[in-house]
């Protein structure tokens, strides 16, 4: 996976309108967040936001563009205009509604621990934890979570995912905090991630860090777009499209969890 893919640009192209020029639509994502975005050998984003943004824009009529941007700057990138929305697993919190809009939840979340196998952690406390190396991804809820769960311990952020998954293999965390599915997928699919690890503790879904649930961010003017996404994933819900992309990355209903 590529550390660094700000300038990686892929136009996607979605179905257009039969009445005349479709509207034009440009999707900001990571491309660094697998299943939900990546960049897969062939230099193809991917992944099931990217998916489900696809079917939201057929669902609009609307002809779209795909851009991956590294995390740290995906806000910025959308309040500068680089794209029209962002659709990258980001949890709808409060401090990110001071900055942008959110449609609908189109997944529900949780955070999780994870850790060396054999690790014997049990206790997720400031104290139990107090000088553990706890890494996550820079800029993010989970990253927010570690500093305040955990601000005894040497906490290390990294800028994509990815790379602290990698850390954790090279045994250079005792820990780490990251979004469940991610993870999950991880730890259960990916070799490395079979090998090394494995998910501890409860699932972590305190609603200062998690949210309302995953949305897609717009600028805080563009309700029109907004109130167009919102009833794009109705019709998709409705008509199965959503459950057909669901089912082709997790064996749950990530829009409910059951």
């Amino acid at each position: 996976m590529k550390k660094h893919i700000a300038a990686i640009a892929l136009a996607v192209m979605a179905t257009a309108s039969s009445a005349g020029a479709a509207d034009k639509i440009k999707i900001g994502t990571e491309g660094a967040y697998p299943p939900f975005n990546f960049i897969d050998s062939a230099g193809k984003i991917g992944g099931f936001d990217v998916d489900i943004g696809l079917a939201l824009c057929e669902r609009m009529k609307a002809e779209c563009e795909v851009v991956a941007q590294d995390w740290d700057g995906i806000i910025p990138g959308l309040l500068a205009k680089k794209y029209d929305l962002i659709i990258a697993s980001m949890f709808i919190t409060e401090d990110r509604k001071k900055q942008v809009a959110f449609t609908n939840p189109y997944y529900l979340a949780a955070m999780t621990h994870v850790a060396p196998k054999g690790a014997g952690i049990t206790t997720f406390t400031n104290e139990a934890l107090k000088g553990k190396v706890i890494g996550a991804q820079s800029g993010t809820t989970q990253a927010d979570f570690i500093a305040a769960a955990y601000p005894d311990a040497d906490i290390k952020l990294y800028p994509t995912q990815d790379e602290a998954n990698l850390d954790m293999v090279n045994g250079r965390l005792d820990l780490q905090v990251g979004d469940m599915l991610p993870l999950l997928d991880w730890v259960t699919k990916n070799d490395d991630g079979k090998a090394c690890c494995e998910i501890i503790g409860e699932p972590i879904t305190d609603k200062k860090f998690v949210g309302d649930g995953v949305g897609i961010a717009v600028r805080q003017d563009d309700n029109a777009l907004r109130e167009k996404l919102n009833k794009a994933l109705d019709e998709i819900r409705a008509d199965g499209t959503y459950k057909k992309i669901n089912d082709k990355y997790f064996t749950v209903d990530v829009y409910t969890m059951k």
